[in-house]
């Protein structure tokens, strides 16, 4: 991490923690940002955050680890935000009573620590005998996680349910095995995702898991309006609902889509009418078919030629072709490489190759195992040998 504030990144305004929804202070470096308000944000567990007073007065820094008032107790979280940036937060959290606004007692003591420490061990195994028990008394519901107080006092258990449940006796029942007081926390499909993690999609963590303070509602129009193909499969996230990235481009679809023509809108031309066929949004550029149901000689122009055509047709003129220059268009045909080549100068080159690889004897036919060239070689010799017997008859005189 960059230590110095002069290219505009504080390392004041980062968390000194790996913690998740941590909000980057970027009044941090400005002198007297602390001191405008005694509000410190204090994150826990499950993404579990709270407000509270620094009556003390103590010098707090993110990521300081804090024992803050609880009820019953106390219970130790961590720093995530200091100075005037609290004060959005607690607006954006809709917090306006003050009593929801506890006080900071101190930083956590190594005593404090170790109780902390040993309530956070029996997480697991609390979990895991609550959901035995809510089993037991057949109620439909899925205990996710439980969380305990910083001092064991408390503890939070967070369930899934698709209908409203009566949990009067599971409270009962969990209070007299683990002897804590009890506290019930529905969460849904999306923050069970988040705290769970893992990885989506596109290869990186799961948003809901890292930055996401907030869900907002995801719906199917979303799709429709950036053209996606409505496949469960590929837009339900992790959590089997819609994935939340759908609302992060669909303004600036909305806004490009604005300035493409309408689907019903037909082109007339002096040869044909086309009808809308399909649309490169961002691009803006509109495909049209002669045909309302085929892809039948498509062509495609730019949104804003198609505005021009359809005033056109206002004032019933027909343009000669849907493009201004079709040979703009035209397809390029594709260069036969090979079309004035001729293949069969790589056959010659390997002869060549080869007869400069054999030895020069065996070019005379010398020492070939070819059986072809033994005989002619055999029956060179054998004629070479006849010639001079014949030449002695011929030579010799007649008696």
């Amino acid at each position: 991490m960059y230590r110095g504030c002069e290219r505009g990144l504080c390392a004041k305004g980062c968390g000194r923690q790996d913690k998740q929804l941590n909000s980057y202070d970027w009044l941090a470096d400005i002198p007297g940002n602390v001191d405008v308000t005694d509000l410190v944000e204090v994150q826990f567990k499950n993404t579990r955050k709270g407000y509270y007073h620094n009556v003390n007065h103590l010098d707090l820094k993110k990521g300081d680890i804090v024992a803050v008032e609880a009820n019953p107790g106390h219970d130790i979280g961590v720093v995530t935000l200091t100075g005037q940036l609290v004060e959005l937060q607690l607006k954006k959290a809709n917090i306006k009573s003050a009593d929801d606004i506890r006080r900071i007692y101190r930083l956590a003591k190594p005593v404090d620590m170790e109780k902390y420490h040993e309530a956070k061990a029996r997480e697991h195994a609390t979990m895991i005998e609550s959901r035995q028990i809510a089993k037991g008394l057949g109620l439909d519901m899925k205990i996710g996680d439980v969380e305990y107080q910083g001092d064991g006092n408390k503890a939070i258990f967070y369930y899934i349910a698709d209908e409203r449940v009566d949990f009067r006796q599971l409270i009962k029942d969990l209070a007299a095995a683990f002897h804590v007081r009890i506290e019930m926390k529905q969460i849904g499909a999306r923050q069970e995702a988040g705290r769970i993690g893992g990885t989506g999609p596109c290869g990186r963590e799961l948003c809901c898991a890292t930055w996401m303070k907030n869900f907002n509602s995801v719906g199917t129009n979303a799709a429709r309006f950036q053209d996606i193909s409505l496949n469960p499969q590929k837009l339900a996230g992790m959590c089997a609902k819609l994935k939340c990235c759908l609302n992060y481009e669909i303004d600036n679809y909305v806004e490009a889509g604005r300035r493409l023509p309408s689907r019903e809108i037909m082109l007339q031309t002096a040869d044909s009418d086309y009808y809308l066929f399909k649309s490169d949004i961002l691009a803006g550029l509109v495909t049209y078919s002669t045909d309302k149901k085929k892809p039948v000689n498509l062509e495609t122009i730019t949104a804003e030629r198609a505005r021009q055509i359809i005033e056109m047709n206002k004032r019933g003129e027909k343009p000669l072709t849907l493009d201004e220059d079709p040979a703009k268009n035209q397809p390029e045909r594709p260069v036969d490489l090979l079309a004035d080549a001729d293949v069969t100068r790589f056959d010659s080159a390997r002869k060549k190759k080869k007869n400069k690889r054999r030895n020069p004897e065996r070019r005379e036919g010398q020492g070939s195992g070819n059986p072809r060239n033994e005989r002619e070689r055999r029956g060179e010799h054998h004629r070479q040998s006849d010639r001079p017997a014949e030449a002695e008859r011929h030579d010799k005189p007649q008696e």
